[in-house]
């Protein structure tokens, strides 16, 4: 008994008639028609959605070191605002609260982040920045994922001297 895969390879000219020939051929397209479209969509969409893990994944790591290197920078901005009278008089390394605040939040407003999501503590010890963004995503917003929360903190404290913290 001959399997319809061997119906295939006949030439036409074996057939008794052209409508038997197109009658074969359409019975052996019918059964698999359409099957390489719906892979070849599922795969495209699979693809695109790893392609945007990759690409939003750098974007997330990118933003990540950025608003961490900002903050970290604030707070050192802040720190280096000290008491310069009681350093004169006592010695001591004190931060200016006020104008620890002032100059992280100055800083941070040069590089263009919302207010609302940036956070700074200070006193005399050291200073603390906070900041939130919000990073949108380039591929992943074709799957109704248009964004991720990056926050990061940053802290500094006075440091004098070469060999240490304290003055010599």
């Amino acid at each position: 008994m001959r399997s319809r895969w061997a119906v295939r390879f006949r030439s036409a000219v074996q057939f008794r008639s052209a409508a038997r020939f197109r009658a074969v051929l359409q019975f052996r397209t019918r059964d698999d028609a359409g099957q390489a479209t719906i892979f070849v969509v599922a795969f495209a969409v699979v693809l695109l959605v790893l392609a945007g893990l990759v690409v939003d994944g750098g974007l997330a790591i990118n933003a990540r070191q950025r608003v961490t290197d900002d903050v970290e920078q604030a707070a050192r901005a802040g720190a280096r605002e000290i008491q310069v009278d009681t350093l004169r008089e006592s010695g001591t390394v004190l931060i200016d609260p006020e104008a620890a605040r002032a100059a992280a939040a100055q800083f941070m407003a040069a590089r263009q982040y919302p207010a609302s999501g940036v956070n700074i503590t200070a006193d005399a010890e050291g200073v603390a920045v906070q900041a939130t963004i919000e990073q949108k995503t380039a591929l992943l917003s074709l799957i109704f994922f248009n964004s991720f929360t990056v926050t990061a903190q940053g802290q500094a404290r006075p440091a004098v001297g070469i060999t240490g913290e304290g003055l010599p």
